[in-house]
């Protein structure tokens, strides 16, 4: 019999990410989709670096900066009695960051590919920037804005080499089900592993295909 504990936490650190995740990357997709300057282009990097960064590394530096015997860390500790490693909460500051990219991408990429002519049209109606990102041009990049949750989800469903730096391996508190499946391999327990990776492996298959199915009806619709 497995525990169901680091598959509620994966579900749960999952949803919490994507929901953090869109609140962010909504306003920082829509400036970068605007006018390029430098400042841009290194916040877009900055951004991007996930892609490319093992993850390890990634994790590495968190550990320093979360750490109580490093400045941040110990600052949090000393005036706001809260530790970041080995918790759930560090768990969640990691996932956002590592994966920033793959829900900013997507939404930054459906915006620049709208036409300059919506967002004129709406000024010139009276609208706000943000009535204007809301009611206007988000309406018009469902699909973009589903493959970034999407995206976002399933990514964070993964992590393996951020959330064991960040949060180690405590069962109930920071023991992912990527992390079980690592320990129940160890031990050679083939079958809760098998367990825990065909769960995954389900899960994966219908988040993508739940997305595959909304942008070919979205093509469709739009075709007809």
């Amino acid at each position: 019999m497995i525990a169901l504990a680091p598959l509620w936490l994966t579900l749960k650190l999952a949803l919490s990410t994507t929901l953090i995740l869109f609140i962010i990357a909504v306003p920082l997709a829509n400036w970068l989709s605007g006018d390029k300057g430098f400042f841009k282009i290194i916040v877009k990097t900055i951004v991007s670096m996930p892609l490319v960064l093992p993850p390890t590394v990634i994790g590495f530096y968190l550990l320093l900066a979360f750490s109580p015997a490093n400045f941040f860390g110990h600052w949090l500790e000393e005036w706001f009695d809260i530790r970041l490693v080995f918790s759930f909460s560090g768990l969640l500051i990691a996932s956002v960051i590592y994966s920033l990219p793959f829900m900013v991408h997507p939404i930054q990429s459906g915006l620049s590919s709208l036409s300059p002519s919506l967002k004129e049209a709406a000024f010139s109606l009276g609208k706000t920037r943000w009535q204007t990102l809301t009611q206007v041009l988000l309406p018009n990049i469902k699909p973009s804005l589903l493959t970034g949750i999407v995206l976002t989800f399933a990514h964070t469903v993964g992590e393996f080499g951020v959330v064991l730096m960040i949060g180690g391996n405590m069962p109930g508190k920071t023991r992912t089900a990527s992390i079980a499946i690592y320990d129940e391999v160890e031990a050679f327990n083939y079958h809760n592993a098998n367990v825990y990776a065909g769960i995954l492996l389900v899960l994966s298959f219908a988040i993508l295909l739940i997305l595959y199915s909304f942008n070919r009806k979205m093509q469709q619709t739009k075709f007809y």
